[in-house]
């Protein structure tokens, strides 16, 4: 093109090759010409720094664009932990479109390389997401901010609705409850359909499913559900299972957490999973260690989304009779109409639980319990996640326990799920349009939510 600096035409070779000559002035003047071109515009970033950016060549390996700070991630959260209806999967999106497309903190094969990483492991996987997000954004509060900033708004909600449902009498109130419970049964019914497409694509991992459903059945409790998902991982890699390895060209290996940071974080998980048990176990240990020991084990155990906590937290805190199936279910259905990740149902069944000390404090407890395993398995991994993803034995084991987790969250619909809210033919029917409405129309989870609820206060006023 016509240099403005030489009056000649000159033509790049090629990416920081030389530049010739076509016509116009001699290359001495050229080289003046560049080099004054040089000096006026570092005065000019002296000046204003915002036109240096402008001489940074464009990012194209891994990692975060650049560094941020704890309150910009707080923000960039709340909104989303106030606006994200519709479960993890969906979280998963407002997180590409926010952080990828509208923000640009990352590119989008680094973010698909996250993902899989809060896929592979178990717990909340959105959740994960975010707090990685926060991490590699801002460092560890980068993560808590995160973290407290799309979790609070739906735990806080919930928690405010469970102190209040002991005021709820009369029958309009109770046909609320079970409206609750009726949306239960749509929700997860289209949670297995849609997890069983996605991680039992082929006829074996159909089979596992099936059989895993079957012994959770058969074994109900958080024995069969923890011997499914293992026998679902050791049939996994004994059939060479291959899970979707999404993010494969990802780029980032750079992350704020040292590999002994990780080995310390692992052996912590692993601690309070072995060493819970055995305090609560003691003859002066009180309800509430009892109780963050069942919580933080359901969390450790998630695999395949948040649906899945409902049958293993189902076992762990409606067994020992410390919440009520009604309640627990009418949670587990108010928690489909909150923004924000769906372990916030902790916070109600915290509130509610007669083993700890309840109310708010119970809330806060039954929350660290059940997001902490899963944070701490992601920053133990973390730093080991370039060399783990690329064995073929471990997304085996994966995609084996993925299969097994469908077939333990199709067992609990059957029961307690269906068993326990479809007590007639008029709540079958209600329960049967909610999913309606949810598969086929494709309406909001919390306009549904409110319909059936609606339905449900008719149901008992007739």
């Amino acid at each position: 093109g016509m240099s403005p600096l030489t009056g000649g035409f000159v033509r790049k070779a090629g990416a920081g090759g030389p530049i010739r000559l076509q016509g116009g002035r001699p290359e001495p003047l050229i080289r003046a010409a560049r080099a004054r071109d040089n000096h006026i515009v570092a005065l000019r970033a002296v000046f204003d720094p915002t036109r240096f950016r402008g001489m940074v060549p464009p990012r194209t390996g891994g990692g975060m664009a650049e560094r941020g700070t704890v309150a910009e991630v707080f923000g960039a959260f709340l909104k989303l932990g106030l606006t994200s209806f519709g479960g993890p999967v969906a979280h998963l999106g407002y997180f590409r479109t926010e952080f990828v497309t509208r923000r640009k903190w990352l590119s989008e094969a680094d973010y698909a390389e996250i993902v899989a990483l809060c896929q592979f492991l178990p717990g909340p996987a959105s959740s994960q997401t975010g707090f990685a997000l926060g991490l590699l954004r801002a460092g560890p509060w980068g993560a808590a901010a995160a973290f407290a900033a799309f979790t609070l708004p739906s735990a806080l909600i919930l928690l405010a609705v469970a102190l209040l449902a002991a005021d709820l009498t009369g029958a309009a109130a109770q046909g609320v409850v079970a409206g609750l419970k009726i949306v239960a049964v749509a929700i997860v019914a289209q949670a297995v359909i849609g997890m069983a497409r996605g991680l039992c694509p082929d006829l074996p991992r159909r089979v596992l499913a099936l059989l895993a459903a079957a012994l959770v059945l058969f074994w109900p409790g958080p024995g069969g559900m923890l011997a499914a998902i293992v026998l679902g991982a050791l049939a996994g890699q004994a059939t060479g299972a291959e899970a979707k390895a999404a993010g494969a060209a990802g780029g980032w290996q750079s992350v704020p957490v040292s590999r002994a940071a990780g080995l310390l974080c692992l052996a912590l998980f692993a601690a309070l999973l072995l060493g819970l048990p055995l305090l609560a176990a003691l003859p002066d240990a009180g309800g509430g260690l009892a109780f963050a020991d069942a919580v933080f084990r359901a969390g450790a155990l998630v695999f395949g989304g948040g649906h899945v906590v409902l049958p293993l937290l189902e076992a762990e805190v409606v067994a020992p009779g410390w919440v009520a199936r009604d309640a627990f279910l009418a949670g587990y259905g108010a928690a489909q109409a909150m923004p924000g990740p769906l372990f916030t149902v902790a916070a109600w069944l915290g509130a509610l639980s007669s083993a700890g000390p309840g109310g708010a404090a119970g809330a806060a407890l039954a929350l660290a319990a059940i997001f902490l395993p899963g944070f701490l398995l992601l920053l133990g991994v973390l730093p080991f996640w370039a060399v783990l993803r690329r064995a073929q034995a471990a997304r085996a084991a994966v995609a084996g326990a993925n299969a097994a987790v469908v077939g333990v969250l199709a067992a609990a619909l059957v029961t307690p799920v269906a068993t326990s809210a479809l007590t007639g033919w008029a709540e079958a029917a209600l329960a049967l349009a909610a999913f309606g409405l949810l598969t086929a129309l494709r309406a909001p989870p919390l306009a549904v939510v409110a319909a059936t609820a609606a339905g449900g206060a008719a149901l008992a006023l007739l």
